[in-house]
């Protein structure tokens, strides 16, 4: 039996009887829409809501066609969805627990979206939601390595510029690729977080209330997303900047320490935007009808900021290479043994990678859906990993270990006891302190070098305690010794 569009009165007797409370509100104005719509003639499907869109009554053995929602991602939003009434006037594989049938938006989705759904459902049955419920717990990882590579990338760049003693041509460069990581995790934890609230929703029983947000508004999630690929592509300018000023300081016997400001920020700073540009115009004029771009990193358009980052990783790997065997050749010219020179050569490899961004190569490989679970799962949290956790080591290696942040610290704690050492002593108190200083010890046939004195000011018997201080805040120097004043 046909499923009638109820009258008037019936309405009002649901509304009454309490059971069109627990409708979602999209499902009530569907049904309100066509309340008084005339009717066509004969056998006819009910008007319903399929949880995305309202369709209206349609005469038994035809077909009805609307545009695809743009509510969806990754759907066309030039294609039409078409919904089947059946000679016997029900939707087609419509129930009675499921009065709406079953829609097929297959047709709505883009091409890349339907090879994405194709490989993620190869494989066994139920891999598909394993494959889901990893790609989950990446996301979590990657919130929390971005999260904690935004708060090193902070402090780091404080450091930085706090201090002038570090205010060089090497931590410049840093700083400038730090500018660029920190831009990038900022807008990547805001598009993840957007996502999270709007596809949460808020529940209500079976309903979902729309929230807006980012995610799904026009124009607005273009433009974050237009920003995030600026900032990829100005880290990886700046690391092919990183990588060419090390390989230049380190083969080439002489060299100029003048930082080159025109080309460097040029390169680090201006060629994105070149590249950017050009990649949003193309990528809206010929993809712009699909709702926030959505998979367009799986599009050929995406190579016009692709290909440029693989030559900076190339060239990088050139460098990384370059900058080993030369490490080697000097070591061995010093006479150490094989083993000890492998060892620097493979630790000065593993320091280099993630300044050098040589471990993204790995994000540029296409995910393996169409594999194994298991497969899956290591080249995932493998990947973001590397990815996410990035700026949380280059800001470890370069920054917190580095020798010269560590001694410009030392000497700001210097600062502040010498300070209360100078205010105690005039008090008479027997507070003892802890003193840094700078002297010159020229090495025989070297020229003149600085060394850090570290020593006590007491004004009663010596402090152990002080003797450690020193020991703790100073690194080991490369030559000479420390000497401890009491």
């Amino acid at each position: 039996m046909p499923y009638m569009t109820p009258s008037p009165e019936t309405v009002t007797r649901l509304a009454q009887s309490g059971i069109m409370a627990e409708m979602c509100p999209e499902e009530l104005e569907c049904l309100e829409r066509y309340r008084n719509a005339e009717m066509p003639p004969g056998l006819f499907c009910n008007a319903t809501f399929d949880d995305v869109l309202c369709w209206p009554p349609t005469p038994a053995n035809t077909s009805v066609s609307q545009a695809c929602p743009g509510t969806m991602k990754g759907v066309d939003l030039r294609k039409l969805v078409h919904k089947v009434c059946q000679p016997d006037g029900l939707w087609e594989y419509q129930t009675e627990n499921d009065t709406s049938g079953t829609t097929n938006y297959a047709t709505c989705y883009t091409e890349e979206m339907l090879n994405m759904m194709i490989n993620l459902a190869a494989g066994a049955p139920g891999d598909s939601l394993k494959k889901i419920h990893v790609a989950k717990n990446t996301r979590l990882l990657e919130v929390a390595g971005l999260s904690l590579s935004l708060a090193s990338l902070f402090v780091s760049l404080f450091i930085f510029f706090h201090f002038r003693s570090l205010k060089n041509n090497r931590t410049k460069i840093h700083r400038n690729l730090f500018v660029a990581m920190v831009i990038q995790v900022l807008v990547r934890l805001v598009l993840y977080l957007d996502q999270v609230v709007i596809r949460g929703g808020v529940s209500n029983s079976e309903c979902r209330v729309t929230v807006q947000g980012i995610d799904n508004t026009p124009y607005v999630c273009e433009s974050f997303y237009i920003l995030l690929e600026y900032a990829r592509t100005a880290m990886f300018m700046w690391m092919f900047i990183e990588g060419l000023y090390l390989n230049t300081m380190i083969s080439v016997t002489v060299f100029s320490p003048r930082f080159y400001d025109k080309f460097y920020y040029t390169t680090g700073w201006g060629a994105p935007v070149v590249m950017t540009t050009v990649w949003a115009v193309v990528t809206g004029l010929n993809y712009g009808h699909v709702s926030c771009w959505w998979n367009y990193n799986l599009t050929n358009l995406y190579w016009i900021l692709e290909g440029p980052r693989i030559a900076v990783m190339v060239l990088n790997v050139a460098f990384l290479v370059n900058i080993i065997i030369v490490l080697v050749t000097k070591m061995r010219q010093s006479n150490s043994s094989e083993a000890q020179q492998v060892r620097k050569a493979v630790k000065a490899a593993v320091v280099l990678l993630p300044l050098l961004g040589v471990s993204n190569i790995i994000n540029m490989v296409d995910a393996p859906l169409g594999r194994s679970v298991a497969e899956f799962a290591v080249w995932s949290y493998l990947t973001h990993f590397l990815t996410s956790f990035q700026g949380f080591f280059v800001s470890l290696l370069y920054c917190f270990l580095n020798g010269e942040v560590r001694l410009a610290i030392s000497k700001m704690i210097y600062d502040y006891c010498s300070l209360r050492t100078a205010d105690t002593y005039r008090r008479g108190s027997g507070f003892s302190s802890v003193f840094l200083t700078t002297v010159a010890e020229p090495a025989r046939g070297e020229p003149a070098r600085s060394l850090v004195t570290c020593g006590c000011v007491r004004t009663k018997p010596s402090s152990p305690a002080c003797q450690g201080v020193c020991r703790m805040l100073l690194p080991s120097p490369p030559a000479g010794r420390v000497h401890t004043e009491i």
